[in-house]
């Protein structure tokens, strides 16, 4: 008789490379409803059957959807650099799906429930997506047209400006909680969740979140009526579709980091402890994701010198002060 393997015997790189493929197959899967749920919810907003055709309830929507961006003729420009021109969506995809490498989902018996436990986490998930910027400043460079070099500019100006924003607006937090580790953010919220105490750094974020992946009313970065595509004018087919995976991946982390910072991660609420935290932590994902839906459905696109205006001048300053009062408070109140 075979004598039952322990996972202690098993190779730490087959155990990464295991949680690496299923969380990544959960994100993506992730995605593909999410968009779903996306169009489903604008749909009843304003009073539109929105997807119904593909399967029963329009279920099987994202996958036709899949399918036919990977058929669309894939283009290069005669101008473009080729390598760079290739590379960029890749930089934006990856970026957006190494962050989940970090993030912790619930904790269990055996551990955290993440492919990896960083001690400094949320500096970790802030230097990645910085580099994310790469990616849509190449795109509109390498592809050899006045359009998307202009729409990538000034992209690359909104997700710096506002990256300054919200990384000030999440100090607080770790200021409280005397970690920079996502499980120690966590456990530190095991009495109250930090949007009360922090609940000025949480509206920061979260108008900051939105910016950063360019979802309304910030989608300045595509600007169809003004740069005719944004950075993406060139790209068609499947490389066009890595930029629109790579939206809705950092959208997803985005409100996953939020749920860590703010809301108590896997912590239940009132103490019902009897659902399991990786519930209350999707149910916390999904409102945030609601909340993205709900503000593009309702709100106007601003004007790009009120972004940027509303970025240095107010949040910007909001997001230092909070910091201020925050370290303030620890530092005399004891």
């Amino acid at each position: 008789m075979l004598a039952a393997l322990s996972l202690d015997v098993v190779p730490l790189w087959v155990v990464v490379l295991a949680k690496s493929g299923f969380v990544l197959f959960v994100v993506v899967t992730t995605f593909a409803y999410a968009m779903l749920f996306e169009r489903k919810i604008m749909a009843w907003m304003q009073l539109r059957p929105g997807p119904n055709r593909v399967g029963p309830w329009g279920l099987m929507q994202p996958a036709a959807d899949a399918a036919k961006m990977m058929f669309k003729e894939d283009l290069t420009p005669s101008t473009a650099d080729p390598f760079i021109y290739r590379f960029a969506p890749w930089i934006s995809l990856a970026t957006a799906m190494g962050v989940f490498a970090v993030i912790p989902f619930s904790e269990t018996s055996g551990g955290l429930w993440s492919i990896g436990n960083v001690n400094s986490g949320i500096l970790f998930v802030f230097a990645l997506t910085s580099i994310g910027v790469y990616g849509i400043s190449l795109a509109g460079w390498s592809s050899g047209s006045k359009y998307p070099l202009l729409g990538s500019v000034r992209s690359t100006a909104q997700m710096i400006s506002y990256e300054l924003a919200m990384t000030m607006s999440v100090i607080g937090v770790l200021i409280l909680a005397g970690t920079t580790s996502f499980a120690g953010i966590v456990h530190a919220q095991a009495k109250w969740w930090f949007v009360l105490p922090q609940f000025v750094g949480f509206i920061v974020y979260i108008i900051t979140a939105v910016a950063e992946t360019n979802r309304a009313p910030f989608d300045l970065v595509e600007a169809e009526t003004e740069l005719v595509g944004g950075f993406h004018t060139e790209y068609s087919g499947l490389r066009f579709g890595l930029f629109f995976i790579a939206e809705y991946l950092n959208m997803i982390a985005v409100a996953c980091v939020a749920t860590l910072l703010f809301f108590g991660g896997w912590n239940p609420p009132f103490g019902l402890t009897v659902i399991p935290g990786i519930v209350w932590f999707l149910l916390k994902d999904g409102f945030f994701i609601f909340i993205y839906i709900w503000l593009r459905t309702t709100l106007p696109r601003l004007r790009y010198d009120r972004l940027m205006a509303f970025g240095w001048k107010v949040l910007l300053p909001v997001a230092t002060l909070n910091l201020m009062v925050t370290a303030a408070i620890v530092a005399f109140g004891g």
